[in-house]
């Protein structure tokens, strides 16, 4: 693979899915929202290792509740690993459209855009050079061990440099039962497949990954993650993620 190629796609790994994050450390979202008024602080740290090279990347994202079912986010996230800088910026929303108290079912759409990077930043591998969009359902229900999230994602990536030949539509498709364990304490299996970036293997790829969060009080969650992709090839993708969300 070009190194151009591979800086392309280690970014990615660390810029994509967008970065709102209702439930970090995973990747399918919920469809929680932070309520009228209501902010929420996420500062997240993660480290991807694929094909030999490792990347890390520290991520914040700031949402703001403007209603009691839609938020507006933004967020972008520094690649510490060189080349270092900061990467594209996301903005976007979730509108939480359906709730059925009685069946403990709720819907939701998040719609997003990552403004492009200049083509410097773009040729260094950290992030896209023309604006990216992308859009998510989400479907969550209450259970009586705890949560069970799904997740269709449909999305973008443009590039302005034309050497990145990478494949441009992304979709994914995951579910996520979270189990309450504790007081305090939930465990989450995250399971999906997805599109695979790299052209010079299988379209479709998957991914695993286990998940804590602890939550002494409701102003802040402490969160970790360990995701493992499959049939990406050769790849040997592990990711390590680590957050404090504030709420306030």
């Amino acid at each position: 693979m070009q190194p151009i190629v591979r800086s392309a796609i280690l970014a990615g790994l660390l810029t994509l899915p967008l970065p709102a994050l209702a439930f970090h450390p995973l990747i399918t979202d919920d469809t929680g929202t932070q309520g009228m008024a209501g902010n929420q602080l996420e500062i997240g740290y993660d480290q991807v290792r694929s094909e030999g090279d490792t990347g890390r990347a520290i991520g914040v994202t700031y949402t703001r509740g403007v209603t009691d079912n839609l938020d507006l986010f933004a967020g972008s996230a520094w690649q510490a690993s060189g080349p270092s800088g900061w990467g594209n910026v996301g903005i976007g929303a979730k509108w939480r459209f359906y709730e059925n108290e009685a069946d403990k079912v709720s819907l939701a759409l998040k719609p997003e855009i990552l403004l492009p990077v200049s083509a410097s930043d773009e040729a260094a591998g950290l992030g896209n050079g023309e604006l990216s969009y992308g859009v998510t359902f989400i479907a969550s229900r209450e259970t009586s061990f705890g949560e069970l999230h799904f997740n269709a994602e449909l999305a973008r990536s443009n590039y302005d440099d034309s050497a990145i030949d990478e494949r441009q539509t992304f979709w994914r498709v995951s579910v996520a039962p979270v189990w309450a364990v504790a007081e305090g304490w939930r465990l989450a299996l995250d399971l999906g497949l997805q599109s695979n970036p790299d052209r010079a293997e299988d379209a479709v790829m998957g991914y695993v990954e286990l998940g804590l969060v602890y939550c002494p009080n409701g102003q802040v969650d402490l969160s970790l993650g360990i995701i493992r992709d499959f049939m990406d090839g050769p790849a040997d993708t592990t990711t390590a993620t680590a957050e404090v969300t504030l709420h306030f």
